[in-house]
């Protein structure tokens, strides 16, 4: 299957959640977790209700984490 060309804004956000999934697990953010979680829950909706999926469809959800978590290990 082609990997999709998905929207700057998405990926963005799924990277975004990406990494505050990793600091709710961080034990040094202890004192951080109800902004986490509220800024999971807001990066949630950003990716879950996308204008893209209308036109995509669910079946891309893996090909878009699997690409942030691809930009996201080239970065560090």
């Amino acid at each position: 299957m082609r990997c999709p060309a998905f929207p700057e804004d998405l990926i963005t956000a799924q990277c975004a959640w990406d990494r505050t999934y990793r600091a709710l697990a961080d034990p040094a953010e202890r004192g951080r977790t109800t902004a986490l979680r509220r800024r999971l829950l807001e990066l949630s909706v950003q990716v879950w209700w996308h204008p893209y999926w209308r036109e995509a469809g669910t079946g891309h959800r893996v090909a878009l984490r699997t690409r942030a978590h691809e930009l996201e290990s080239g970065a560090r």
